[in-house]
């Protein structure tokens, strides 16, 4: 977020801003500088970081810098010194960093090391300012470098960025900069930003010079810790919200439109932003509600968004008595475009008004409105009402088809004016429940050449068993060979045509077939056999064809 960009080049200026002597810039180009802090690269903020501190240095001031990690992947030796120090580099400084690839690993002790003999220290004082987002990779110790530094007598001094480490990876490099004399300076967050901002200009800013014996000013204004800490409320003289909420931020733009965002804060939220104008958003639930805020830099403002909005309590259930359905699927609507949906048992915050609740639970449905005042909480039963159908099906009465290749329909009992039924539901194999409202059906099995239908009723909060018996058998044809294997009805109808029940391109066919006799044409070549075979129902009947 550009919040970020702004106060990792604000932590930054007080270092080079208030260093004597030399500087080099080691900066951290590997492939790590691509994750992401509030939602931007890292290897982006700091380039814009560099280009906002870069612009406003001296032009006198001699500054260089050096990159590590920007030319190859896993080459501790990949240091490099792109822009030697000296005056009126600044340009340079913003063109490498623009154009650095990051993908490397993170060699910070030699490149440090290297810095520090480039500056020739002995001469003068000279300072390594460091920002790296990660630890040493290259079995260095930064600690024994600075030490080391330390105890050559030179006058040099390293200041360390940990940009986005944790506590303990901090930890590892702190010491390079305090062994020095330079300080670690903690770059995790926006919070944290502002600290570092203030330990930066007390560490790096040369003492002031003694002022002559006058009175003595009065001391500066104390800058406050936050200057935002925004209040939640479902409605006026309702409680606080303190958890589940978000806060969105954003810039207002020129023309009072909402601009880019800057962060998003949750739960009870106090914040410190730069002073100006901004979009705040509050959001919970379904619920939403945004204000215009404007901050400064001394005052604290506790500005209260009011959501107009209650809590529904929803527990959907098959009948009144029936345990709450965790499948089931609520969607909740409003004329203001609200469209939610959520499952099984829901607590929601949601805008007061008329909401328009949709239940489904199978195939069976229900709907309700329900009037929501402001901070009201209420608590329903929605019941959809309906009974359960467990289908199963069966080659003949007591052998049940347990494989899951049979189709399973289930369509309205009524017809049409031109004979069709609607299709409720699908499905394949044994076991199939369905939830349907109460009414007629149809429960239709169809697998290979065999299909039957069965008719059922369902009754509201009952369970009610479907048989469907299919009357047929399994016909398993092998012949060796073959192009392509057809199976018809034996029995010819009027027209002396034959109902064709399966053809395949194969030497071997198995089909689920009502019980009768079938007619076996096989094609090989420019060739066909014919063979007769008879199906039983609740039989397998195999037939080889020659």
């Amino acid at each position: 977020m550009r919040l970020a960009a702004i106060l990792i080049a604000a932590f930054l200026i007080p270092v080079i801003a208030f260093a004597e002597g030399r500087s080099i810039i080691v900066l951290d180009a590997s492939g790590s500088m691509w994750g992401q802090i509030d939602g931007r690269a890292k290897l982006e903020i700091a380039r814009e970081a560099l280009g906002t501190v870069l612009a406003g240095v001296p032009a006198d001031t001699e500054i260089g810098l050096m990159a590590y990690g920007h030319r190859e992947k896993g080459n501790c030796a990949d240091i490099e010194l792109l822009v030697a120090p000296g005056p009126g580099t600044a340009a340079a400084i913003t063109d490498a960093a623009n154009t650095m690839k990051f993908l490397g690993k993170t060699p910070l002790t030699e490149a440090v090391r290297r810095a520090a003999a480039e500056l020739k220290s002995t001469e003068e004082k000279a300072t390594v300012i460091l920002i790296t987002d990660g630890i040493e990779t290259c079995e260095a110790d930064p600690c024994a470098l600075g030490a080391e530094l330390e105890a050559s007598g030179v006058d040099f001094t390293a200041h360390v960025v940990g940009f986005g480490l944790t506590a303990n990876e901090g930890a590892t490099v702190a010491c390079l900069a305090e062994n020095t004399g330079g300080k670690y300076i903690e770059a995790k967050d926006a919070g944290a930003l502002v600290e570092a901002l203030k330990t930066a200009v007390v560490a790096v800013e040369p003492a002031p010079e003694p002022e002559p014996a006058t009175a003595p000013e009065p001391p500066p204004p104390v800058a406050l810790e936050f200057n935002l800490a925004p209040q939640l409320y479902l409605a006026e003289g309702s409680p606080e919200i303190i958890n589940g909420n978000a806060w969105e931020l954003y810039q207002i733009a020129a023309d009072g439109t909402q601009g880019e965002g800057i962060s998003t804060e949750y739960n009870k939220y106090q914040g410190r932003l730069p002073a100006g104008t901004y979009r705040l958003v509050a959001r919970i639930g379904e619920a939403r509600a945004e204000q215009d805020i404007t901050l400064t830099d001394a005052d604290l403002l506790e500005p209260r968004i009011i959501l107009n909005a209650g809590t529904l309590i929803l527990h959907p259930k098959v009948t009144a008595d029936a345990p709450i359905d965790g499948s089931a699927a609520l969607n909740l609507r409003n004329a203001s475009g609200m469209d939610g949906t959520y499952y099984g048992d829901t607590t929601v915050i949601v805008p007061a008004g008329d909401i328009q609740i949709a239940v489904r639970i199978g195939q069976a449905r229900a709907t309700e409105t329900i009037t929501l005042a402001p901070g009201e909480t209420i608590e329903k039963d929605i019941i959809v009402g309906a009974g359960v159908a467990a289908v199963d099906a069966f080659y003949v009465d007591g052998l049940i088809m347990d494989t899951t290749q049979h189709f399973v329909e289930i369509l309205a009992a009524k017809k049409a004016l031109d004979g069709s039924q609607a299709s409720i539901a699908t499905s394949y194999g044994p076991g199939q429940l369905f939830t349907l409202p109460p009414g007629d059906y149809v429960a239709r099995i169809r697998q290979d050449a065999a299909e039957t239908d069965t008719p059922f009723t369902v009754k509201s909060g009952e369970r009610v068993e479907v048989k469907v018996v299919l009357n047929a058998g399994v016909l398993a044809i092998t012949a060796p060979g073959a192009r392509a294997i057809e199976v018809q009805d034996a029995k010819a109808d009027i027209s002396g045509n034959r109902k064709q029940r399966s053809y395949d391109y194969a030497e071997a066919k198995t089909l689920v077939a009502p019980g009768g006799d079938y007619l076996i044409v096989v094609e090989r070549g420019d060739a066909k056999v014919e063979a007769k075979a008879t199906v039983t129902p609740g039989e397998r009947t195999e037939i080889a064809v020659p």
